[in-house]
């Protein structure tokens, strides 16, 4: 059944949301300050091992790197087009929507918890392959994976940053089920060098998501996720003409 991961995804989300309310309320702020600090450290390091398994390649004996211009350049143009959307502004309007709607207006961290745990459950190349493998060869092993570890990673957002994590559910339904739509379409660009480009520039915006939270920066990563794409297309288009 194409969509059965990513309809497992949102539920298990929400079941991690719903666990990180309850025990949230049981934790002193001093607790849950340090919890974030915890979450921000991981989510910096995931990304950083993610960008330097691509970047660092052995050659001779010796480590060298690779990639920097796909990936200067994927940042670059992709924020440009991310800044002239306005992605960071739409999605804090749909949080400020989802809040409203929640009746959680005294929530003051709920829009910041909704776009940060959307980011980090959104981004990344399971996001993108377990649509695809599920789609077009009925394996749904890739998404049942990212489902148990994005639980984990919304039940630990949802103890610091509140309820507005839960919500982060839905942009994962909307990307995920308009892959799963387009897998047909999306599959041949997806060569072995556009996977390693989409992986190494995503694990950049996830360590960027870490540095948010970890020192309390305000890097616009949402305006920065079509860089992903640009990234895809990019080694798509180097690829044909190697």
């Amino acid at each position: 059944m194409p969509g059965l991961g990513t309809i497992v995804n949102g539920i298990l989300i929400i079941i991690g949301g719903l666990i990180g309310l309850s025990f949230g309320r049981i934790f002193s702020s001093r607790f849950q300050e340090t919890l974030l600090s915890a979450c921000g450290l991981a989510t910096f390091f995931i990304g950083t091992g993610g960008v330097l398994s691509q970047m660092l390649v052995l050659s001779d004996g010796k480590l060298a790197t690779g990639g920097s211009i796909m990936m200067i350049s994927s940042l670059i143009i992709g924020s440009i087009i991310g800044e002239g959307i306005n992605i960071e502004k739409h999605l804090t309007n749909f949080g400020e929507w989802l809040k409203a709607k929640s009746g959680s207006h005294g929530d003051a961290g709920f829009v910041n918890g909704f776009v940060s745990a959307s980011l980090v459950v959104s981004i990344g190349a399971m996001a993108v392959l377990g649509p695809i493998n599920e789609a077009l060869y009925g394996d749904h092993s890739v998404l049942y994976a990212k489902a148990m570890l994005d639980l984990i990673f919304v039940l630990l957002l949802t103890l610091t940053k509140g309820k507005g994590c839960l919500f982060s559910f839905i942009p994962v339904v909307i990307i995920q089920g308009t892959i799963t739509i387009l897998a047909g379409v999306i599959k041949p660009l997806m060569t072995p060098e556009a996977i390693s480009a989409l992986t190494f520039v995503g694990s950049i915006l996830i360590a960027a998501i870490g540095i948010n939270m970890v020192w309390d920066k305000h890097i616009r990563v949402s305006n920065m996720f079509p860089s992903v794409v640009v990234a895809v297309v990019w080694a798509f288009i180097e690829g044909s003409f190697a």
